[in-house]
C-alpha cells in the first residue's frame, strides 16, 4: 500500500507544480489581481492554446492519479481479497 501512496503523491506534486507554473504564466493578471484561477486569457496564438490545454490536462491528471492511486486501486485489491477469500 506504501507504494500506492508514493505514486499518487509523485503524480499530485509533479502534475500540480505542472500546473501552477502554466496557471501562473496565463492566469494571473497582476500581483494584486486574482492569482492562479482567473479567467483564461481570449486572444492567444497556438502556443498559448497549447499551454491552456496542457494546464487543464495536467489539473486533472492530477486530481485522477491520486485519487486513482489512493482510492479506486486500493479498493480493488480489498474487493479482490474479499472476493477470493469468500469463494476459498
Amino acid at each position: 500500500m506504501a507504494d500506492e501512496f508514493a505514486k499518487g503523491l509523485g503524480i499530485l506534486m509533479t502534475a500540480g507544480l505542472g500546473w501552477m507554473v502554466l496557471a501562473g504564466w496565463y492566469n494571473t493578471a497582476g500581483f494584486e489581481d486574482t492569482q492562479l484561477i482567473a479567467p483564461d486569457p481570449e486572444n492567444v496564438e497556438v502556443y498559448g492554446q497549447l499551454g491552456l490545454l496542457l494546464k487543464d490536462a495536467l489539473f486533472w491528471f492530477a486530481l485522477i492519479g491520486a485519487l486513482t492511486f489512493w482510492v479506486i486501486i486500493p479498493a480493488v485489491d480489498e474487493a479482490r481479497d474479499a472476493w477470493s477469500d469468500r469463494n476459498s
